[in-house]
């Protein structure tokens, strides 16, 4: 990966402050930020750059008296929950499985809310943290918390998808602002496991277009030879008012069937309009997975998408646009408790570079200015 002008951590977990948590207070147990990461940006209207930042805030002991425990919120409040030791598997440090259903069950060991964080027009240094404008849960579709905003700015209105999680179901929910900072709920958009919703930044003749990503746990087999490899790949959606989407018959970014690289995939910037290398189109910015170990490797990736008809690819690059960086970590050691992941959320056309916000290793938010000419096929 080249070195891009501006490639660096602007927010960790020691910034957030937990005293002013929605959960503070509700129960008797010490948590902590497993990760501030994965923020949605967008433009406020005074030019400076909103992070919507992810915090997952876990408990410091979750283990205790031969239970493993979680944070739930029920009916306005934050409750325990605790499963039997012998009924878990930890493997993974962002959740854990539950055996015995018959089917695959989890829960996790953080709760999920949002918080924004006010950035320079740069996104480089912080202006303000807004804790009264936190989004939380408020109803038992988000029992389990809410995650990975996305913020489009769709004819001078600010429109967020999030995922919200609880055992009724794992949805995509929207919120919506007149100013990026005061939001209002809209409900559930998109319904069961269906991750990584991205509205274009615009309507394309009078309609708004998504990307969404279904996720399951059967794939049906393309055919022996097809350049396809089966598994998650990322699907366009219309609606004719942002809230009622119909999915678009035909496939849109799939893993290639050569490379491993992209074995798994979904979304990361909702699509902005712009121009590259004299096309002019949307710029969609997706995550792809190599397997490895329990998590794999995520890396960024871009494909240009035609103004007029996103179905169309007019450029796309194999070469991943952002990697991992350990370095970036590196300061932050002792809390690292996954590697080689960079999940990006949100781009800005800031002239000649675009301006890219990640989450690094489920753990704090990077920056990078990433200078036009760095697109190429």
């Amino acid at each position: 990966m080249p070195n891009y002008p501006y490639d660096q951590l602007v927010l960790t977990p020691h910034v957030v402050d937990l005293s002013r948590s929605p959960l503070a207070g509700h129960f008797d147990a010490e948590t902590y930020v497993l990760g501030a990461f994965n923020p949605g940006m967008t433009v406020l209207p005074n030019g400076n750059i909103l992070l919507m930042v992810r915090v997952a805030e876990a408990l410091r002991n979750p283990v205790r008296d031969g239970k493993v425990h979680a944070i739930r919120w029920e009916r306005g409040a934050y409750v325990l929950d605790a499963w039997p030791l012998e009924l878990a598997d930890t493997a993974d440090p962002r959740k854990f499985m539950l055996h015995g259903g018959g089917w695959k069950v989890m829960a996790l060991t953080s709760l999920s809310w949002l918080l924004p964080v006010e950035m320079t027009p740069d996104g480089l240094e912080m202006v303000a943290i807004h804790y009264d404008k936190a989004i939380a849960p408020q109803g038992s579709y988000q029992c389990y918390g809410i995650e990975d905003a996305r913020i489009s700015r769709i004819e001078n209105r600010y429109w967020m998808t999030t995922c919200s999680v609880s055992p009724e179901r794992h949805s995509t929910t929207l919120y919506t602002s007149d100013n990026g900072l005061d939001w209002d709920f809209q409900g559930i958009v998109l319904d069961h496991q269906n991750k990584d919703m991205l509205l274009f930044e615009g309507l394309v003749d009078g309609k708004y277009w998504a990307q969404t990503r279904p996720l399951g746990d059967l794939y049906f087999a393309y055919p022996p030879g097809s350049e396809w490899r089966p598994g998650p790949s990322i699907n366009l959606a219309t609606s004719p008012d942002g809230l009622h989407w119909k999915p678009h018959i035909e496939p849109h970014i799939r893993p290639h069937a050569g490379t491993v690289a992209t074995a798994r995939m979904g979304g990361g910037a909702p699509p902005i309009l712009t121009e590259i290398g004299g096309k002019r189109g949307w710029l969609s910015l997706w995550h792809g997975v190599e397997p490895k170990e329990i998590v794999g490797i995520y890396r960024t990736y871009w494909t240009l998408l035609d103004e007029a008809d996103p179905t169309r690819a007019l450029a796309t690059s194999h070469t991943p646009l952002l990697e991992p960086d350990a370095e970036l970590t590196r300061p932050l050691e002792d809390m690292l408790y996954l590697r080689d992941v960079v999940f990006t959320t949100g781009v800005i056309d800031a002239g000649d570079r675009f301006i890219i916000a990640s989450g690094e290793a489920d753990l704090a938010c990077r920056v990078t200015h990433v200078p036009k000419e760095a697109f190429s096929e």
